[in-house]
């Protein structure tokens, strides 16, 4: 699982700073123990501040999961930057955000932060605790009968902030005024039980279990726990006792007492109650700590050590209680997670490594290989085969030229299997640096990242996991990875051809649609080259005959009349380029046109018709039309076995699964037809071929998943 530990230590990245500055700062020390528990328990820890920035570093974290996977999680420690309501800002964003947290609700936290709101909830449940008033000001009168000796502290601060003992009206009025001049804050006023005091810690919700007491032996000094004890600014040694001293019926009773404040104040997962007791034995609720501290040395820790759980076990039983709460008392059972059938190990293996998968991702997106960089193209082509050797694939040189097509397949052949097909291109007439990758809640950006990268991630990610689960080797598999999408496939496609007549059924890499749709029907397509040529003509000649471009031009006029919705055909000008000399009109013209289609008896009359238009017509004028590239397409089939395992795998993983037709001609169309063929099982992308090129976040998982699925064969 993601577990984001988030904390407020040192950042004050805030629009404005203004009001109640947080004086409380977990160490560095405890945060790196608690990450360390955390990763113990084999969860991906990072940690971040609770600031303005936590929003987009959680989305760069933890996105939106899919159906079964096991969510991110917060493991909340931020005590906020500012303001009397500070506890609450970091809840309160998470709640927003829809991420699970450990620890009690912003509105408990309200509650537990205001002493006075909290004594007043607990004497409305019928909870002792001691008589109290609050004074706003230094001068405010004292109208209640409370008795000497009295404690003082802000009725809305914590860790003991102002706390003192008073033993008169004069200390009384001092007190007030220090908490008045320091915090602004009106103060609480209570009566100070004489005896001793013990905390108690609470863990879990529904029951909620009661840690051994603590009892808190001063020694010298004021019998109450300071803020400068807590600093170890006192200059003694508070003791801590556990379990504590106490006789069966007082144990029973602070514990009750203690869940029963739990409850009230509608805490979650983990809290702390003081109490005091008095010389008869009577029980007091002092406060409630809705965040527990978790430093070595807290109450809470300690008790926790004496009933079985070391650090690195606390903190996972803290995560345990907490995923109870959000997703049932089951989530971590094995029987239910973790069942031993070759298609959940999958399945939990790919959901819980998502940072590796983006990471991979990164390295393959920054790496660039643009159709006509043949250094870039050699590099990538050289690390994919590192890869590949590691996960034990084998090369097939009858399949292979070496040049801009390639073959691999595992030990137990592809003969029969599943062949993969990736382009490794980055296709496009781009100049300048790549576009470097970066990601958002939704979307993953880079060059060529959806093109190309998404399909080599999640191939390798799928082969990866059925290799750590030792399925690999008796999987029949093949990868075919090409180097000139860019070029229409021009000199890749008949070995393509060659190898999928090997295959029982074919997969392409190319990316889909969004909601989990992969295409089963692609247009064909073929590029022509056009070169016209005429004499040179000076401007404003009036005799004939037309200057070759303004020809061009008005034959680009007639193209529409050659597409058509209902025939699925479609003709436009991709490129064009003129030459001429000096101020003289252009004698040459050059221009690439592209053609669409899904009729390949509509796409030869087309060609027909598209000949006949651009055939030289005025004296002095030439034309030549070259078929560049040509590929065929995808036709949608009645009977799909590959569509329906896949169909059959989505729905009982519950993975988002459609069908589509697209526009765009890929290397499906060279697939023999007899042979089953899945296009646009890539994640889905958007502004393709483009340099604001994305892929879809949340498919990166679910196609790596699925893929696993099919290939494993079960």
């Amino acid at each position: 699982m993601k577990i984001a530990v988030v904390y407020n230590r040192e950042s004050q990245a805030v629009i404005n700073l203004f009001g109640t500055q947080n004086r409380e700062k977990y160490g560095l020390e405890t945060i790196k123990r608690i990450k360390d528990g955390l990763k113990k328990g084999g969860h991906e820890v990072k940690t971040f501040e609770g600031d303005k920035n936590l929003i987009q570093n959680l989305e760069d974290f933890m996105p939106s999961v899919i159906s079964g996977e096991r969510p991110g999680l917060v493991f909340n420690l931020s005590y906020g930057i500012q303001g009397r309501g500070r506890y609450m800002h970091v809840p309160g964003m998470l709640e927003m955000l829809g991420i699970p947290y450990v620890g009690s609700g912003p509105e408990t936290h309200a509650l537990a932060l205001d002493k006075v709101v909290t004594k007043i909830i607990l004497l409305q449940q019928g909870l002792p605790t001691p008589k109290f008033a609050v004074l706003d000001k230094p001068d405010s009168p004292l109208q209640e009968d409370l008795k000497y000796p009295l404690i003082v502290k802000p009725k809305d601060e914590a860790v003991s902030f102002g706390l003192r003992i008073v033993n008169n009206d004069e200390e009384l009025r001092e007190g007030i005024q220090v908490i008045y001049d320091t915090y602004n804050a009106p103060t609480l006023v209570e009566e100070y039980i004489s005896g001793r005091e013990v905390n108690v810690g609470l863990l879990g919700n529904g029951p909620t279990e009661a840690l051994p007491p603590v009892e808190l032996v001063f020694g010298k000094g004021p019998q109450i726990f300071t803020y400068e004890d807590k600093k170890n600014e006192s200059g003694r040694t508070v003791e801590k006792v556990c379990p504590a001293p106490l006789t069966e019926e007082e144990t029973a009773r602070v514990k009750e007492l203690a869940v029963k404040t739990f409850e009230a104040l509608n805490c979650y997962d983990s809290a702390r109650v003081d109490f005091r007791i008095d010389e008869e034995g009577n029980p007091y609720i002092l406060e409630v700590n809705s965040m527990a501290s978790l430093g070595k040395d807290g109450s809470f820790v300690f008790a926790a050590e004496k009933v079985g759980y070391d650090y690195p076990a606390l903190m996972n039983k803290i995560i345990d209680v907490t995923c109870e709460r959000y997703f049932g008392a089951d989530f971590f059972d094995k029987e239910s997670h973790q069942q031993n059938t070759a298609a959940n190990k999958l399945f939990q293996r790919l959901t819980t490594n998502r940072g590796k998968l983006e990471a991979d991702l990164k390295s393959w997106t920054n790496l660039s290989s643009r159709t006509e960089d043949a250094v870039g193209l050699s590099s990538l082509r050289k690390k994919l085969a590192e890869r590949l050797t590691k996960l034990s694939m084998q090369p097939v040189e009858s399949f292979t030229n070496g040049r801009s097509a390639w073959t691999w397949e595992s030990k137990a052949g592809m003969k029969d299997g599943t062949l993969l097909v990736i382009p490794i291109d980055v296709p496009g007439a781009r100049t300048g640096f790549p576009l470097p990758f970066r990601k958002e809640q939704e979307w993953i950006y880079g060059e060529g990242v959806a093109s190309s990268r998404g399909g080599i991630t999640i191939t390798l990610a799928a082969l990866q996991a059925l290799k750590e689960e030792k399925q690999l080797s008796k999987a029949k598999v093949g990868i075919f990875f090409y180097a000139d999408e860019g070029r229409g496939m021009r000199y890749s496609a008949g070995m393509l051809e060659k190898a999928a007549a090997e295959a029982k059924e074919v997969i392409v890499m190319q990316p889909g649609f969004v909601e989990g749709k992969i295409v089963d029907q692609r247009r064909g397509s073929k590029q022509f080259h056009l070169i016209v040529e005429g004499d040179p003509e000076r401007i404003g000649k009036r005799a004939e005959p037309v200057d070759v471009l303004s020809w061009f031009l008005e034959k680009t006029g007639k193209l529409n009349e050659l597409n058509s919705r209902q025939k699925k055909i479609a003709v436009a000008v991709q490129d064009l380029r003129s030459e001429r000399y000096s101020v003289l009109t252009p004698h040459r013209v050059s221009a690439t046109i592209a053609m669409t289609y899904i009729d390949e008896k509509v796409a030869e009359k087309t060609e027909e018709q598209l000949r006949s238009l651009f055939k030289a017509s005025k004296p002095g004028m030439k034309t030549y039309i070259e078929l560049l590239t040509e590929r065929p397409p995808l036709l949608r089939k009645k009977d799909h076995p590959t569509l329906q395992s896949l169909e059959r795998w989505a729905k009982e993983y519950q993975l988002p699964f459609g069908k589509e037709s697209s526009l765009l001609a890929t290397a499906a169309g060279v697939i023999p037809a007899e042979k089953p063929v899945i296009c646009g099982f890539a994640p889905a992308s958007k502004k393709l071929f483009t340099p604001n090129e994305a892929l879809h976040r949340s498919e990166l998982v679910q196609r790596s998943v699925l893929l696993a699925l099919q290939l494993q064969g079960e």
